[in-house]
């Protein structure tokens, strides 16, 4: 049988990555089938287009994966995919929640003729028995014998085949730039971002996140060299395409429990199986001195920070109190000084937020090392504590927002703003943020580092700035490229005068995959 895996654009941008399930899941098929893959945003497509995908190529079953503002998508090209007799089957943390919508037992259309509730690893393989039966069930819950929610180990984590699948549709350098990129230094014709895991769940439990919801709160983990082996598969082929790549690890909170971090970070090092990689890291947690050495030597340049708000009233409101504003600054100071840099996370439109908060909040910015701001509104996803708490005060003015998605739109009233403010707010964080001053000045802020530090920031804010500003055809990176010409120019020239110079080589600007040797750290597990 031929089965196809689908996931929806996300109705913003393209995604820099491309996302993990379906690689997973395309891993855990019994033998004997031919697995299919279409990102949506690799590859654009309407509901005739994908209806007609699904007849050319003979697909007997469609998986579909997606998140809560993608679910509109995925609904409408569901029902196109069922409409010429092709079942599909439904998965993700929204329909986890939201199963009897998907089915349309809750009075509305059925877009699924089954739901994978929750995660699928053991599931998975029995809905493509099912459907090779032809008696595909309606729900496929991940439980025991005793009907007891169960979740996966990872302890006998699937291979990725990475070195054969095709990733020229995720590089994120536009062809605009490739002769640019051609002059600074070897390998920058293309980019790529690929997802890896080395545990699930997290703790915490803040009140506007689904995670723990759908992955739990106790934490499970690959094992050590499982990781360390896809990581040398994925350095193995980067080194053979001479292109850059990166591992973004999308672990909730990859250094959940320290001590065993600081063992898989050692482990990388000894089997010199670094590249850079980006991960999801709690503020409270890099305070570790040992740890950040750990994180530079490992190969990883940006941590992503869920800092939400500097206001303490705001942190505590939504159960994340753990997160201390006063330490924002060293944390990330501390990391710069490893060339480390952080993605900033920062959320408006909650219950304490007034009008100013995004100017308030990027007074802090300034201050800190250069790195990537982002900014959202709070928003209440479905069976979260946040969405509950707000629906009893009679706070949700969109009571399924999802099914009508608006990028950047809030979907209930804030306390102390309007919604027009608060979208204001938004606007302004992006719009200070990523117009051409400021990546100019996140450019010129790193002049004592090497050359290839500043092309990093540089070509990472560019990609960030679509996030909010969407770069989705040639015309609009020409643009942006032309808004930017004066940093490029500034870029060029220095490389120019270095290869003129004939100066020894930047590690920086070269292929960061040549083996080097291995730092030495301790060997025991200290926290």
């Amino acid at each position: 049988m031929k089965i196809l895996l689908y996931n929806p654009d996300n109705g913003v941008t393209r995604n820099f990555m491309p996302h993990l399930w379906m690689f997973l899941l395309q891993a855990l098929t019994p033998p004997g089938h031919e697995v299919l893959l279409i990102d949506g945003n690799a590859q654009p497509m309407d509901e005739s287009q994908i209806a007609q995908y699904v007849r050319d190529q003979n697909i007997g079953l469609v998986g579909i994966g997606a998140m809560t503002r993608m679910v509109a998508k995925a609904y409408r090209m569901a029902d196109a995919i069922r409409a010429v007799g092709v079942p599909v089957v439904m998965g993700g943390p929204h329909v986890t929640e939201m199963a009897d919508e998907a089915l349309g037992r809750d009075g509305g259309p059925c877009h699924a003729d089954a739901v994978a509730l929750g995660e699928a690893d053991e599931t998975w393989p029995l809905i493509v028995n099912d459907a090779v039966a032809g008696k595909l069930k309606d729900i496929y819950a991940p439980v025991d014998s005793a009907g007891k929610e169960q979740k996966p180990s990872l302890k006998d984590y699937p291979e990725i085949p990475w070195q054969t699948i095709d990733l020229e549709q995720f590089n994120l350098v536009p062809k605009a730039a490739y002769p640019m990129l051609k002059k600074i230094g070897e390998g920058w014709g293309t980019f790529r971002i690929i997802p890896v895991e080395s545990g699930r769940g997290c703790p915490y439990g803040c009140e506007f996140c689904t995670v723990t919801g759908f992955f739990g709160d106790s934490i499970r983990f690959r094992t050590n060299e499982s990781v360390v082996n896809e990581l040398l598969l994925l350095k193995k082929r980067a080194r053979s395409e001479k292109g850059q790549m990166a591992v973004f690890f999308i672990d909730d909170n990859f250094a959940i429990n320290v001590k065993r971090t600081k063992s898989l970070l050692r482990d990388i090092i000894a089997a010199g199986a670094q590249v850079h990689w980006v991960a999801q890291i709690s503020a409270n947690l890099l305070r570790d001195e040992e740890l950040c050495d750990l994180i530079a030597a490992s190969g990883g340049k940006w941590i992503f920070i869920g800092m939400e708000s500097i206001d303490p009233a705001n942190l505590k409101d939504v159960n994340k109190g753990f997160n201390k504003p006063a330490d924002y600054s060293s944390v990330l100071e501390r990391l710069a000084k490893r060339n480390v840099y952080a993605i900033t996370s920062f959320i408006f439109g909650m219950d304490n937020d007034t009008t100013g908060v995004a100017e308030r909040t990027l007074e802090q910015v300034r201050t800190w090392p250069p790195g990537l701001p982002i900014f959202g509104l709070l928003t209440p996803l479905p069976a979260t504590p946040l969405y509950k708490r707000l629906e009893a005060a009679g706070r949700i003015t969109r009571l399924k927002h999802w099914q009508e998605f608006i990028p950047f739109s809030m979907a209930h009233t804030p306390l102390k703003m309007t919604i027009e403010e608060a979208h204001a707010e938004v606007n302004y964080g992006w719009a200070h943020c990523y117009s051409a001053e400021a990546i100019a000045d996140a450019v010129d802020a790193l002049d004592d580092q090497p050359l290839g530090y500043r092309v990093n920031i540089f070509l990472a804010r560019l990609c960030f700035r679509g996030i909010y500003f969407p770069m989705l055809g040639r015309f609009a990176w020409l643009k942006v490229i032309a808004q930017n010409r004066r940093t490029i120019f500034k870029l060029l020239k220095e490389a120019t005068v270095r290869r003129k110079r004939s100066r020894p080589r930047d590690p920086d600007l070269e292929s960061p995959y040549e083996e080097t040797p291995a730092p030495e750290f301790s060997s025991g597990a200290s926290a």
